[in-house]
């Protein structure tokens, strides 16, 4: 339907008017749709995840679900550092294990509820942060990663040498988390509780990259001296991203420690580190659903691979390097899986043949 409307002149010009706004409101129903599509897909993911340990009936599948998760959460805390503001973090550990030992010794030592053990652990993880990015976020590339392992070695020695850590052995006899009037003793229950982790995670990260802030760590890690030029201020949004690291590792290392009953040094060295950080370059720098993904890839395959007993490693190995030789971008990269684009090649193709 088309409206009439009168020019200089005598004549009438006719103005599509109905057809636009039908055009227009048809992209957005269809784009509410998509999210709507999307929003109901995801939900239905997390709903059958919940389910798991009831579908598995094995406490082995659970506890490797739930390492799984806890590796999701580090990865997506690192995903700020590497990932939206492109510096290499080798030492993400630390603020897991700040989180760890800190819940460790005031519920052991002080006997503080372990709810209440996780706005010190975060403080703590924080001025670590602070005190450590501060003076050598200035650094770039080789440099910084130096640093980051450095500091990360740091924790480890002053946690494996301090009488109240517990030094080498650690600590043990962890209280269980208390929720309202539930004891959660089980592997399934602290699955349930890391999966609630998870979810918040994806949710907080996906609204911060969308965000003011989400947006300056982008610039930042695409060229650092243009947003320099363009009036980002380069040190304090670097900061910004290591501190929010920071507080998803401390939160993490938190409820890991109740989930474990005992902690030790060696659970967080450099090779957790770098396990964080095969998760997010195997799975696809900057992407969410990368770091779930890798996470996934870095805990199950060596497990697919048990059969294999000392060569599993090697086996293991082989299959990263074939991921990084196929999929240099990750398997899930930040810009999709590239499944529309396939299909718009797929189409094209098609129509090219009928013309032929």
């Amino acid at each position: 339907m088309s409206s009439l409307v009168k020019g200089g002149g005598d004549e009438e010009i006719v103005v599509p008017v109905v057809a636009n706004a039908r055009s227009g409101s048809a992209l957005f129903l269809g784009a509410a749709g998509t999210r709507l599509a999307r929003g109901a897909a995801l939900l239905g993911l997390v709903v059958v995840a919940g389910f798991f340990p009831d579908f598995a009936q094995s406490n082995y599948l659970t506890s490797i679900a739930l390492q799984i998760e806890i590796l999701m959460c580090l990865a997506l805390g690192l995903n700020f550092v590497v990932g939206y503001a492109g510096m290499l973090d080798l030492g993400f550990a630390a603020f897991f294990a700040i989180g760890s030992y800190t819940t460790g010794m005031l519920s052991v030592h002080a006997h503080w509820p372990i709810l209440a053990t996780l706005p010190p652990a975060v403080a703590i993880a924080l001025i670590g942060a602070v005190f450590v990015g501060v003076p050598t976020l200035r650094l770039r590339s080789d440099y910084l990663a130096v640093v980051t392992l450095g500091f990360g070695e740091i924790i480890q020695m002053v946690v494996n040498n301090l009488n109240q850590t517990g030094g080498p052995e650690g600590i043990y006899g962890i209280p269980p988390l208390h929720l309202g009037g539930w004891v959660l003793t089980t592997t399934g229950s602290y699955y349930e509780i890391f999966l609630f982790l998870v979810v918040l995670f994806v949710a907080v990260s996906s609204r911060i990259r969308r965000s003011r802030l989400g947006r300056a760590w982008l610039a930042i890690r695409e060229d650092e001296d243009t947003a320099q030029a363009m009036g980002i201020k380069v040190r304090r949004y670097k900061l910004y991203a290591y501190m929010a690291g920071s507080v998803f590792g401390s939160i993490t290392g938190s409820l890991y420690a109740p989930a474990f009953i005992a902690i030790a040094p060696p659970s967080f060295g450099f090779t957790e580190s770098l396990l964080v950080v095969m998760a997010v370059s195997i799975g696809g720098i900057g992407s969410i659903w990368g770091a779930l993904l890798g996470a996934g890839v870095v805990i199950a395959f060596p497990e697919v691979f048990r059969q294999f007993a000392q060569a599993r490693l090697l086996v293991f190995g082989i299959a990263l390097v074939l991921i990084m030789v196929l999929r240099p971008q990750g398997i899930w990269p930040e810009n999709g899986l590239g499944l529309g684009r396939l299909q718009q090649r797929w189409r094209s193709r098609g129509v090219g043949g009928v013309h032929r």
